[in-house]
Parts: C-alpha cells; structure tokens; sequence
C-alpha cells in the first residue's frame, strides 16, 4: 500500500479568553507554556513527529498572530502560514486550508488540529493518527477522534457512534451532540456509545471539499475564488461564521470515528491545569512559577508567570491568577465565565486585552 501524502492543518487563531489575564490578544493560550518548557503551538508541531515535515504543515492563524507564530515555529516556511484577517470560526479555516492543499494533490489527506490541546501520550497519538490517515485515503470519509469520557462533562460536545465496529476499531457515527447539561451529560455516561467531540479530524482534501460543496456551497466557493485569485484575505471577512462541525459534519453520512483512551485535555479553562499537572494532598495545583504556600485550603489552582509565592490560608475552590499585572480570583466553578471580563475590556480597559 502506497503512502499518501500528508498534511497536518495547525487551527492557532483563537483568543483563549478563558485564560485571561495570562492569554491576550498578543500572546493567546495556543502561546503560552502552560504546563511545560514550550508553548501549546510547539507542543502541537512537535507531537507530529515522523508524520510530516515542515513543508506539509499549514499554521492558519489571525493576521495580527502569525508573527508570533512565525517566531514560535521558525522551521515552518513563510508559505505554510495561512493569515485570516478576521475570525470566521474553523470551517472557513478549514475550507481554506484544504483547497490550498488539494492545488498541490487533491488525494492528499490533511488533518485539521486545535493547537490548544495537551496529549499526554503522542507515541500513542501517532499510532491512532496512521490508522486514521490510511482510512481516509482508501475511503470517501470524514474521520474524527472520540474521547471515552471520564466523567459526565458538560463542557463538550458529544459524539454518538454506532455499535458496530470495523477492524480498525472506527464506528460510524450516529450523531454530534452540542454541550449537555448535567443530567444529559450522565445519560450519555449511562449509554456508554457517546464519546467527546475532540475537534481533531482527517480526511483527503477532495473528499472534505465535496463535503462544503454539498452542504456549505458559498462558503467553499468564496474561498475557492480567492486562492484562485490568490488574495483570500480579500475575501474572507464575506465567510459565514460557523464551526466545520455545523457547517459539514452534522449533516454528513460519511462520518467515522475512532474511539481513543489516550490523555486529552482542551485546557477549557485555568481549572483544567489540575488536570494535566496533577494535585497535592489538598487538591490544590501550582501552575507555571508559582510557589504554592497553602495552610487549611483545599482545590485551589493557582498561576503565577514570575517566580513567586502565592499565600492560600482557610480557603476552597479558589482560582488566583497573576499575570502582566493583573490579579485574578474567582471561585473554581466559575472558571468558565473568566470570558465576561474580558468581554468588558474593550471598552474599560483595553491595554489589558
């Protein structure tokens, strides 16, 4: 069996809101070393490992991010960043990305992957992508990765795959589901056919187009006239905002998906942190150079940029943040709505955006 030739689609346009104050407009959570020597953008690249070199990686990112995506990935040529001129969610990213792709081979298949994600196994991630990769090139099909959920998480979505499984493991899917509510959530525990939607997807480029062409025509058209006229930035401000979930897999019969077991985290908000980085005896975890000094306090996370002691005393389920001169507290559950601050920015303080 041939090898098909291989892209790898890094999406690094997004705010990271809900790691605000660390995470600005110039310096996102896809920037940031959040839980180790690199930042999540590096993580990302370096995790392909013998998958792809540098000239079959594609970095789409915003205008006013790609320098610094530029600095973060200097093995990456100028011709493999893709700068969006305003944010029209991943399925213009994606559309963009995968008619670039297919004027260099219309066979070639691309995966599409979130540069905000921490993967504690890439041996493992590897194995699960090389099957995924000869699926799509045999077959006209969109393939997606499953997490097997570890508890009734309501801050993804779903996937609902079929029974039946192939000799690869994959299972077509029945249906995505968007973000649960806590009792919903524990009935798709209770099935055991949901998986979380991981936002990581392959396919060969000319089958992903047919997909926009069929269920999303003038967005595909739209980007297919700018490459054609080789100046897409004109044109995208004109795209349709929508999710490539939305906009192509929710309708499609084509689906597959590959249930995964391996370490995944979305890094959603500062309390994911715990998650990757581990607690103490306490609960508490902390992240980047903080020096936790905890007495009588318990599921704390706390983060510091600088080399410093951050003091808990009889205090639960505290998030204390410390960045570019910005403090930030709020209780733990609340974590997620850090974003109605920074929506309040540009008109109250936006140097600090």
């Amino acid at each position: 069996m041939d090898t098909p030739e291989f892209f790898s689609v890094l999406l690094a346009g997004g705010s990271g809101a809900r790691f605000w104050p660390a995470s600005r407009r110039s310096t996102p959570k896809q920037l940031l070393q959040l839980h180790g020597e690199r930042s999540l953008l590096q993580e990302t690249w370096a995790r392909q490992g013998d998958l792809v070199d540098s000239e079959h990686i594609l970095i789409v990112t915003s205008e006013e991010l790609t320098a610094p995506c530029r600095d973060a990935l200097p093995v990456i040529p100028a011709s493999g960043f893709l700068s969006e001129p305003v944010g029209r969610n991943t399925a213009a990213s994606v559309a963009w990305a995968a008619v670039e792709i297919a004027q260099r081979n219309p066979r070639a298949v691309m995966a599409v992957l979130p540069a905000d994600h921490v993967i504690s196994s890439p041996e493992a991630y590897r194995d699960s992508m090389r099957a995924a990769i000869q699926l799509a090139a045999n077959e006209d099909v969109l393939v997606t990765f499953g997490i097997q959920p570890t508890h009734p998480a309501t801050g993804y979505g779903y996937i609902e795959a079929a029974e039946a499984e192939d000799d690869g493991g994959f299972h077509e899917v029945k249906r995505f589901v968007e973000k649960p509510d806590a009792a919903r959530a524990q009935e798709f525990m209770d099935a055991g056919s949901f998986l979380w939607n991981s936002g990581m997807f392959v396919w060969r480029a000319e089958v992903v187009i047919a997909a926009f062409r069929k269920y999303a025509p003038a967005l595909i058209e739209l980007i297919e006239d700018g490459v054609r006229a080789g100046d897409v930035p004109a044109v995208f401000a004109n795209a349709e905002a929508l999710p490539v979930d939305k906009a192509i897999l929710e309708h499609a019969d084509n689906v597959r998906v590959l249930p995964i077991s391996w370490g995944w985290n979305d890094l959603g908000a500062w309390t994911s942190l715990s998650e990757v980085l581990g607690e103490d005896a306490d609960g508490n975890c902390a992240a980047g150079a903080a020096r936790l000094l905890a007495e009588d306090s318990k599921g704390c996370t706390v983060f510091s940029e600088e080399d410093e002691h951050v003091a808990l005393l009889g205090v639960e389920g505290l998030v204390v943040v410390r960045s570019k001169g910005v403090t930030l507290v709020c209780p733990a559950e609340r974590a997620q709505e850090v974003r109605k601050l920074v929506d309040r920015l540009s008109e109250e303080a936006p140097e600090l955006q």
